[in-house]
């Protein structure tokens, strides 16, 4: 009897068990992927670096603005109130009026006065040129001669006396009249029409166009920071526009240190802080209209010390 011998399937005696060869063109990819990004990230790294080498930058900074406080030098009833809330007013435009009728009686008493004073101005020099007159003839004493100059020159007087208080009348007049020393917006509007005020008293607040920054730098900042040196100004409001500006100054001191408390260093529980100076920072052309700026407002300054 013959015995079957198995037949052979072609694939070899251990086909099943070998693993699929690994693909090396992948492994190249890789490697060349992981070489190309580590130079781009080492090139990021390095234009990183000189861009920010010669630039200081802080989020500690506010625009700030010279602020008028309008108050009445004479006390009346408002009569007129001609501005409102956060509106713009140019130079020398009314603001408010109060009640001048009091004021325009004692200037046409004043005026009345300088008027009586100056008759009887004219009527004592009469007086002494006529007594000069006669005392060259004789024909009055020498003691009268002179008591008629006294009195021209008394007349002189009281008419100068009298128009003083015309004048002062007059400027009094004048206050019941508030107009806007300067071009600003109004803010704090304290006063409305019919309210009696007082001299002295704070009725509102005009902010002029006068504005800058001040960026608190760390003292660690300022070896790179000048008087002169450009800025850059990006405003917290308005993300992506930005303000061109310089350095005008540096506070001589530490914030710190004008404080209503200014720090005891010397109690025996010293903690070395890194302090924060003050910088004055302009902008080098008035802020554009459609970017209306205001004190307070939050900026982030970058100064190129170079």
């Amino acid at each position: 009897m013959a015995i079957a011998q198995p037949q052979s399937t072609g694939l070899g005696p251990d086909a099943s068990a070998a693993p699929p060869p690994a693909p090396r063109s992948r492994q190249r990819r890789f490697i060349v992927a992981g070489t190309v990004l580590g130079l781009v990230l080492v090139v990021a790294a390095i234009g990183y670096w000189l861009h920010v080498r010669d630039r200081v930058s802080t989020d500690d900074a506010f625009i700030e603005a010279r602020i008028i406080h309008i108050s009445p030098k004479v006390g009346g009833q408002v009569v007129e109130l001609s501005v409102t809330d956060n509106q713009r007013v140019r130079p020398g435009e009314v603001l408010l009026r109060i009640d001048p009728r009091d004021y325009a009686a004692a200037a046409d008493q004043a005026r009345a006065q300088v008027r009586a004073a100056e008759v009887e101005a004219r009527r004592a020099e009469a007086d002494a040129r006529r007594a000069s007159a006669l005392a060259e003839r004789g024909l009055i004493a020498r003691q009268e001669l002179e008591h008629s100059t006294a009195a021209a020159s008394t007349g002189v007087a009281n008419l100068e006396a009298a128009r003083q208080r015309l004048n002062e009348a007059t400027l009094r007049l004048s206050y019941t009249t508030l107009t806007a020393p300067e071009a600003g917006r109004v803010t704090r509007k304290a006063i409305e029409e019919g309210m009696f005020v007082q001299p002295g008293q704070q009725l509102l607040a005009l902010v002029t166009d006068d504005l800058w920054v001040v960026a608190n730098f760390k003292e660690t900042q300022l070896a790179k920071v000048r008087p002169g040196a450009p800025v850059d100004v990006r405003v917290d409001a308005y993300r992506g526009h930005h303000f061109r500006g310089h350095v005008d100054s540096i506070q001589a001191g530490t914030g710190a240190r004008f404080s209503l408390l200014p720090p005891e260093n010397a109690t025996g529980n010293y903690v070395k802080v890194v302090q924060r100076v003050p910088v004055k920072i302009v902008f080098d052309t008035p802020p554009d209209p459609q970017f209306p700026l205001g004190p307070g407002m939050s900026v982030v300054p970058t100064v190129h010390a170079r």
